[in-house]
């Protein structure tokens, strides 16, 4: 599925499923919920946090897959094409960093 049809799913499942769209700013922070959930789980299993008990269950992709879905909301009701967004962000991370990355000695 590319990021069009998942824009597209998205809005789908919140018409058939969700009533409405949360407004932009509750949606915000239910994005900085779902990141801080994804920061919670690697900062426990792959930094230097013991991971707790409770936190042991949690799925690091399910997390990730709900930071994707807010973001796909909030492009859905922004008016963004995400697809052509990303793909504008590839070529010019592309054509910035190649050089810069190759050449960073920390990279290395």
């Amino acid at each position: 599925m590319n990021i069009q049809d998942a824009q597209a799913a998205v809005d789908s499942w919140i018409k058939e499923h969700g009533v409405r769209y949360f407004n932009e700013l509750t949606n915000m922070a239910q994005l900085t919920e779902e990141v801080g959930e994804v920061a919670r789980i690697i900062a426990r299993r792959y930094g230097e946090q013991s991971e707790k008990e409770s936190d042991k269950d949690k799925d690091l992709g399910e997390e990730l897959a709900d930071v994707v879905f807010v973001v796909l909301c909030l492009a859905n009701q922004t008016g963004i094409d995400l697809q052509a967004a990303f793909d504008k962000k590839m070529e010019m991370k592309t054509k910035r960093d190649h050089n810069r990355h190759h050449s960073n000695e920390k990279l290395k």
